[in-house]
């Protein structure tokens, strides 16, 4: 899940000096003195919905439930939306075989029937996957959803010249050599010539994987499973008005500015065990300027950010101060670092990425990403806590957290020896010109790499070219990126949907490049292997933590944070949770207001 994809792409709203010095003002800051048991406006209490429902009995039916944002999704297309916020808003309008239960906390990431009346039934060595679609579902019009439907939104996949975006894990375990061209190609009559699944009958579907894969129905549960009927596919427009499964359809959009949905009167309440549907409607309203979203959000106008990314540094010190139990603290899921790319030299050297392992001041890197509470704990390693397999900080190999988290200057200049640079070397660190934060740790790592002989420029490109720029290999090395600033989180919480793009030699494209280290280890490749035909959890949960320890044994990352957020909810907002299903962020699927409007 790139990081990209839920945090927006924000205008530069303060410099970057600005924004480290309102950080450490935030780090401080304790709040008011309604700090869990709520305040006198009816806002829960601080952390109050952080893995825990807040307001859960106060849900009333009716009125309208109003998001704000600073980013607008990359597409409302449920084959191609890739942002986070995207996912878990789309169920309001999309429906999938099965899905995320909405339950907080960890609970939430484990799968529970939707369309389907039941989990897979697997057979043939996990191969096959068969589903029965439940009785009474139907699209906007009041038509039947099919087994036929699904096939065909899931084809689109397979479609990426026209519909490129979204991921392509259903692609890459239904048709690894690639063979079906897509429902736009697709010669036979129904367009439905897709080999690997079967649709006996309308109620029917079967999966035929050629390989086992045990995270399939996880796949299943993200949006680009859910159906589109192909009468109603508008193919390259589609996300500007899809066409809903869900108790929500679109009223109104204009790009980049709002978003209506109002109730889809064919839905059935007997048919969906997920959604509640409790708003008569849902509004979006995008903003330009990140501190506009947040004073908005402070005044009460808005219910919470769609974005989930929590709020900017100036908003966020007024609501620490004013507004302690409209927020929760959440850890996102996502992990914020540096990678080293190995085409750009010296850091084809390990000893070399040690030195900025062991040199950088971790502190001061946390402190610039918000401190503890606003920016997270400080990252000892690249496996998310909501990642089966995870250790947190008490797996952490270069003493990060501990003897050298301020930065270890004798240690690093030993590794600068081993690796020919006994003096240090220059190099370019590459950031987003369009987030504050990252900018400002880029110049914490500068400061702290200055002291061990590493002089590194800081070269911001525009953030809303992030594919091309460090997506494209060639172009790294070209521009002598040493060192990228980046962050993830897991498209779906195993260490296959956080780590395969990052990690697996196969997975390193010309463009559209996640691997930025071009890591290509064959070990780590054949642990991968493994964990896709492993099916018992515990074996599973093995396998994740080997494959994280062979990535910081390889000192191909710099953790900066386990990333935390400061989200706000407003005082009428009713069953608000976070949830491990989309990183932290609230669970969009079922919020309600107290006092419908």
């Amino acid at each position: 899940m790139t990081t990209q994809r839920t945090s927006g792409r924000r205008k530069q709203a303060l410099a970057a000096a600005a924004a480290v010095a309102a950080l450490l003002t935030t780090a401080a800051c304790g709040g008011g003195s309604d700090d869990k048991g709520g305040s006198k406006t009816g806002a829960a209490g601080y952390d109050a919905a952080n893995n825990k429902v807040a307001q859960a009995s106060l849900a009333k039916k009716g009125g309208t439930l109003k998001f704000g944002g600073a980013q607008d999704a990359d597409s409302w297309d449920t084959t191609r939306g890739y942002y986070g916020f995207m996912w878990n808003f789309a169920r309001y309008y999309s429906r999938q075989l099965v899905t995320g239960k909405t339950e907080p906390g960890k609970a939430g990431a484990q799968l529970t029937p939707d369309l389907a009346d039941g989990l897979a039934k697997v057979t043939d060595n996990g191969k096959t996957y068969t589903y029965h679609l439940r009785d009474g579902i139907t699209w906007e019009d009041g038509k039947p959803i099919t087994s036929k439907d699904v096939k065909y939104g899931i084809e689109r996949v397979w479609a990426q010249d026209v519909l490129s975006g979204g991921p392509t894990y259903l692609k890459d375990f239904l048709d690894p050599k690639g063979e079906y061209k897509g429902p736009y190609k697709d010669k036979s009559a129904d367009h439905l010539g897709l080999k690997a699944i079967d649709t006996p009958d309308d109620k029917t579907i079967v999966f035929h994987l050629p390989k086992a894969n045990s995270d399939f129905e996880e796949v299943l549960g993200l949006v680009s499973a859910s159906p589109v009927r192909q009468d109603m596919d508008t193919k390259s427009k589609y996300g500007l008005h899809p066409f809903s499964s869900g108790p929500y359809k679109f009223q109104s959009y204009s790009p980049g500015k709002s978003l209506t949905l109002v109730r889809n009167t064919n839905w059935k309440q007997a048919s969906d065990p997920i959604r509640k549907a409790y708003p008569d409607k849902i509004t979006v309203q995008f903003f330009s300027d990140a501190n506009q979203l947040d004073q908005r959000l402070l005044n009460g106008d808005l219910d919470l950010d769609i974005n989930q990314t929590g709020m900017s540094p100036q908003g966020r010190t007024t609501a620490l101060k004013q507004h302690k139990a409209n927020l929760d603290n959440p850890v996102s899921g996502y992990i914020r670092y540096a990678v080293f790319p190995q085409s750009v030299k010296p850091f084809d050297n390990i000893e070399c990425r040690k030195a900025v392992i062991l040199g950088a001041d971790h502190v001061s890197l946390q402190t610039a990403r918000g401190g503890p509470i606003a920016g997270g704990d400080i990252g000892t390693n690249m496996l998310p806590p909501s990642v089966p397999g995870a250790e947190g900080q008490q797996y952490d190999p270069y003493g990060i957290s501990g003897a050298n988290k301020n930065g270890n200057v004798a240690e690093a200049k030993k590794a600068l020896k081993a690796c020919g640079h006994p003096n240090g070397f220059s190099t370019t660190i590459a950031v987003r010109n369009n987030k504050p934060v990252e900018v400002a740790t880029a110049q914490s790592m500068q400061a702290s790499l200055k002291k061990i002989g590493i002089n590194a420029q800081i070269d911001q490109y525009d953030g809303s070219q992030t594919t091309g720029i460090i997506g494209s290999p060639s172009n790294v090395k070209k521009k002598g990126y040493g060192i990228i600033i980046m962050g993830w989180g897991p498209d779906f919480p195993t260490v296959q949907g956080f780590g395969l793009p990052l990690w697996d030699s196969k997975y390193i494209a010309p463009s559209g490049n996640n691997n930025y280290a071009l890591i290509n280890d064959k070990a780590i490749d054949g642990l991968f292997g493994q964990y896709v035909t492993t099916l018992d959890d515990a074996g599973k949960t093995k396998i994740a933590t080997d494959i994280n320890h062979k990535v910081m044994e390889g000192a191909y990352y710099l953790p900066f944070t386990f990333e935390k957020f400061i989200n706000w909810r407003s005082d009428n907002l009713a069953n608000v949770y976070t949830t491990d299903n989309y990183s932290g962020m609230y669970d969009f699927v079922n919020l309600g207001l107290k006092n419908p409007k």
